[in-house]
């Protein structure tokens, strides 16, 4: 991992409360993994005391070398919002690439991914780290939900990797107006994937999670929760783990990623 200042490169907005910020890092980012994230310190004399964990949601790439990493943020407070404010050419201080990302195996043929809100913002990394794998990008199918368009991110960058989109809103205004897990569910029953890879929502996660127990499918989860630390110091990110004695793990250190038969959610 590397601590470190580092400038901003862009912070451009996306859809209302969205932004993508683009920061510049040590080049051994070229070895992180989709869903590692940093932990971010806001700028200013007035920021939140405590830093807060973002997904890697983009490796930048100049002249075939790692020049820095893009940040998917949704402004939800104090922390955000000042993010929101930040220009290039500003400095700002990260740590990472932490915690364990999403695994792959060669026989992975047939992907579905599923993301929630600002929960896809790991996903489009990994579109882009299963393509390099060698996987067929018409072999996946990708399910975005949100409650409105708006929350809907990222839709035109998968299809440009030529994978296939299933859209939801809560309201109905694009795509289908129902839940994401109802569309994954009937997908599953037509054509079973090889793995799920999911963030979002916990309430979502756990359905995913159930779907794909029932339907006896791989399945990884990255599980999104604030933390204060991102190392493992604080404890404060604790999930349960499922029958055994060891009952939490944290998502900081075994996750954020982690194969959902281990977790009780």
């Amino acid at each position: 991992m590397y601590q470190e200042k580092v400038k901003v490169l862009w912070n451009d907005k996306v859809e209302n409360e969205y932004y993508r910020i683009g920061l510049t890092c040590h080049r051994g980012y070229s070895g992180a993994k989709p869903g590692q994230f940093i932990m971010l310190h806001f700028p200013g004399p007035i920021a939140p005391f405590l830093p807060r964990p973002f997904s890697i949601h983009r490796i930048i790439k100049t002249g075939g070398r790692t020049a820095g990493i893009e940040i998917l943020y949704k402004v939800v407070g104090e922390g955000t919002k000042k993010l929101s404010g930040c220009k290039k050419g500003d400095i700002v201080a990260i740590l990472g690439p932490l915690g364990n990302g999403f695994s792959f195996l060669d026989h992975y043929k047939r992907i579905f991914i599923v993301a929630g809100g600002v929960g896809v913002a790991p996903m489009l990394f990994l579109a882009s780290y299963l393509q390099k794998k060698g996987v067929e990008p018409s072999e996946c199918m990708v399910f975005l939900g949100g409650r409105s368009k708006d929350d809907l991110l990222c839709s035109d960058d998968f299809l440009r990797i030529g994978m296939k989109i299933h859209l939801t809103t809560d309201d109905g205004s694009v795509g289908d107006q129902c839940f994401v897990t109802h569309p994954l569910e009937i997908a599953l029953e037509e054509d079973r994937p090889d793995i799920i890879y999911a963030c979002g929502p916990l309430e979502m996660l756990k359905c995913v999670v159930g779907i794909a127990e029932k339907h006896k499918v791989t399945c990884q989860v990255s599980i999104e929760t604030i933390m204060a630390c991102g190392m493992g110091a604080c404890l404060g990110c604790a999930v349960e783990r499922k029958e055994t004695s060891d009952n939490y793990m944290h998502v900081c250190l075994d996750g954020p990623v982690f194969d959902a038969s281990v977790l009780h959610l």
